[in-house]
């Protein structure tokens, strides 16, 4: 397996995204290859310094960066030797397994769309979050932030790929899937939602439990919790903020140390037809080393083909 890596992305890059690389190498398998996409001479410099052999991971020379602040398609089209679009050439030529970074998080959804292309029959992909239960397991949400405008179409996906992701990534067996609304009865909400309802209650395609409301996120209720983009950004901002706060008052215990998004690294961008992870702006090396082990249990689960499947066999019952 080989698993590229954007050194030159991210607020802290490129000392965090190497130190990451490191850490993640010490935990990876012998058959699996790092790949370090950036300025060369500043990713060996900086392995030789720190006391690696540089033999032992791959080397891309990528000269330029997309920074945050720029446009993404633009800076797609213009920036050809960029690290993300050579990232993104590497996938398409099958060089590497998968491509993280935690640089322009608009550029790699570009590459994703352009590059890896939507998997047939997907409408929209999505990225996701990944919520700690109280109960020490994890829930997934999505989307949260690449689809702010939805359809009933749209929802019903999210739910089929966020089961799969929920099953074949973090090894949760039937996850339940539940519809985030503003109350639990089955015309509550406003028309997407409502609609969107009729088309999950009776589905075949994943275990649908109706809708939740935003106070069952961290409980056991539901394993999959399904909204559009718009909504599903707010509850991840509001929660990463409630972290932070808290941190700041000096309040920490063993379960909101869990709400740290240096735990789960990045999101994947599900619904392509490659493994593209999106990491975190302000990513340490710690929430860099976890990108790539993800990436790895990404690679791992065959993720893309599990979800090709799936909508194959949606496709023939619709048809």
């Amino acid at each position: 397996m080989k698993i590229g890596i954007d050194v030159m992305g991210g607020d802290y890059a490129p000392k965090a995204t190497l130190e990451g690389a490191i850490l993640a190498h010490k935990e990876l398998s012998p058959e699996d290859r790092l790949v370090l996409i950036g300025d060369s001479n500043i990713i060996k410099n900086f392995l030789i310094d720190s006391g690696n052999n540089t033999n032992q991971f791959d080397i891309v020379q990528a000269t330029d960066v997309i920074e945050m602040h720029e446009q993404p398609t633009r800076a797609f089209a213009q920036k050809q030797e960029s690290s993300i679009v050579n990232g993104f050439k590497l996938l398409k030529e099958n060089k590497i397994d998968s491509f993280a970074s935690a640089g322009n998080s608009g550029a790699m959804l570009v590459g994703s769309m352009y590059s890896a292309n939507p998997i047939q029959g997907i409408l929209r992909p999505c990225i996701t979050s990944i919520l700690p239960k109280e109960d020490g397991k994890v829930g997934i949400l999505l989307d949260v932030g690449t689809n702010p405008d939805c359809k009933p179409d749209n929802l019903y996906q999210f739910a089929i790929i966020g089961s799969i992701f929920a099953e074949f990534v973090y090894k949760i067996k039937n996850p339940k899937v539940g519809l985030l609304n503003i109350g639990e009865e089955e015309d509550k909400g406003n028309l997407l939602y409502q609609s969107a309802f009729k088309l999950m209650k009776d589905s075949s395609d994943f275990n649908f439990i109706g809708n939740i409301e935003s106070r069952d996120l961290f409980k056991d209720k539901a394993d999959v919790a399904v909204c559009d983009g718009f909504t599903g950004n707010i509850v991840l901002k509001q929660a990463e903020t409630i972290y932070r706060l808290m941190l700041k008052h000096g309040l920490r215990d063993e379960y909101f140390d869990r709400w740290n998004y240096e735990n789960y690294g990045g999101t994947p961008v599900l619904g392509v037809n490659s493994n593209v992870i999106i990491g975190h702006g302000i990513s340490n090396n710690i929430a860099i080393k976890n990108m790539i082990l993800l990436s790895r249990d990404i690679v791992k689960a065959n993720l893309s083909k599990q979800i090709k499947i799936a909508l194959e066999k949606f496709a023939q019952v619709k048809n």
